[in-house]
């Protein structure tokens, strides 16, 4: 009888040990998924945040290069738009024909050859578009902060709607117009742009008159 009490001991035990063991692998499995989970959205947002920053750098690379998107344009610029969203437009700035507020006459005329075509600004319907690009995995441009002079715009507060980033030659620095407008008498001196996650997560990508591009914000001022 003694024997048979010390064995359904044991199987309690040894039921009770199972039972720890099974809790314990539950807890370990809940910490690696809720792990993995935060670190695929991490990856997720830096590459989006890197995609753009490239795209920044593509755009400054086609304007130094003076690449002509039309016959008998020259010194075209090249830029990207950014609004809140899943898309981001990626243009050649042709239209109009030079000059504009953001570039002027140059000393030997409109016609020379270093003037300078475009708005600083995507035109619907007059700019060519290069390319369109998309925000996957459900990523979208959350928010997008200009700043100038001290004064500081976004979209998140309503004083901002959009903002466009162009590049062309001779120098890298860009020239970035507020609400589709350059203005030369308070140029945006920089600015931020805020992807999300729908899992929860951001990143930011900013930009400086200097032509510095930083893929790795973690949140804009």
């Amino acid at each position: 009888m003694g024997s048979t009490r010390h064995n359904r001991a044991r199987a309690g035990f040894t039921l009770i040990e199972m039972l720890i063991v099974l809790a314990i692998i539950g807890i370990i499995t809940l910490v690696v998924l809720v792990s993995q989970g935060s670190f695929n959205r991490s990856i997720t947002l830096s590459n989006a945040a890197y995609d753009l920053a490239l795209a920044l750098r593509s755009a400054e690379s086609y304007g130094l290069a003076a690449r002509v998107p039309v016959s008998g344009v020259t010194h075209t610029g090249y830029g990207l738009e950014f609004a809140t969203g899943t898309h981001t437009i990626f243009f050649s700035d042709s239209y109009p024909a030079a000059p504009s507020a953001c570039h002027p006459t140059p000393p030997a005329g409109a016609s020379a050859p270093d003037a300078k075509w475009g708005d600083c600004v995507y035109e619907a319907g007059q700019d060519s578009i290069v390319t369109t690009y998309a925000l996957n995995n459900g990523l979208t441009v959350s928010d997008v902060c200009a700043y100038a002079s001290g004064a500081r715009y976004c979209v998140s507060a309503g004083t901002l709607s959009r903002l466009d980033v162009t590049f062309v030659r001779p120098d890298p620095t860009p020239f970035m117009a507020k609400d589709g407008v350059y203005n030369a008498s308070a140029p945006i001196t920089s600015a931020c742009i805020t992807l999300t996650s729908p899992q929860g997560g951001a990143r930011s990508i900013a930009v400086a008159l200097t032509g510095e591009i930083d893929a790795n914000v973690a949140s804009c001022p």
